[in-house]
């Protein structure tokens, strides 16, 4: 898991990457940083790119070096846009998809669900959080998991819960399944461009 100090990199980033800062006083102007004075200073191109890679980076958990190999495969996928294919691999990661279906409250403790053998894909228990679900995957709790404190009040929580278009959430069941691959009216909602990383790394 990343454990990075979040209010301090939200500061500097300025934008709501981690649950905890999403409050006015941590929200700055993104475009903008500050200087070893204090003083507001303009981003060059290269230092906006790097500003929406770390963006992406911090609000999916990743390490640099984890995140540049998602980057290396989306260029390397041949016949498809690479925005999209970072996009489409960074979304169906398994960590994610348990936060995206309301299963977690957050991309951290799902990543710890997901470690800890509390979430099955298909009905067979899995404990890799960057494992890639597909079209017609059902993720839900193992058996062994449902009573515990942790999912207390789940279904409760789940009855308000807004899922992607690419994903199918079933509150009575507690758990969900894979519809479709995250489309491109998807990424238009993220708080990051994913041009500026793919030109980032094709320096």
């Amino acid at each position: 898991m990343l454990k990075q100090p979040q209010y301090k990199i939200c500061r500097r980033i300025g934008s709501a990457v981690f649950s905890k800062c999403e409050n006015p006083k941590f929200t700055l102007t993104p475009t903008r940083a500050r200087s070893k004075k204090g003083r507001p200073r303009q981003l060059s191109e290269f230092g906006l790119q790097l500003l929406e890679k770390q963006k992406a980076r911090y609000l999916y958990g990743l390490k640099e070096h984890q995140f540049h190999a998602y980057v290396k495969k989306a260029l390397a996928k041949k016949g498809a846009n690479p925005v999209l294919a970072l996009y489409g691999a960074l979304e169906t990661r398994l960590d994610n998809v348990v936060y995206r279906l309301g299963l977690a409250k957050t991309r951290a403790l799902a990543r710890q669900m997901v470690t800890h053998g509390h979430i099955t894909v298909a009905g067979r228990r899995l404990t890799i959080p960057s494992y890639q679900v597909s079209k017609g995957d059902v993720i839900g709790i193992r058996v062994g998991s449902q009573n515990k404190v942790l999912f207390n009040d789940l279904s409760e929580k789940l009855k308000n819960q807004s899922t992607p278009p690419w994903l199918s959430l079933d509150v009575s069941k507690r758990e969900g399944s894979v519809v479709s691959v995250p489309a491109l009216n998807d990424y238009s909602e993220t708080i990051f461009n994913l041009t500026s990383i793919i030109e980032f790394y094709s320096r």
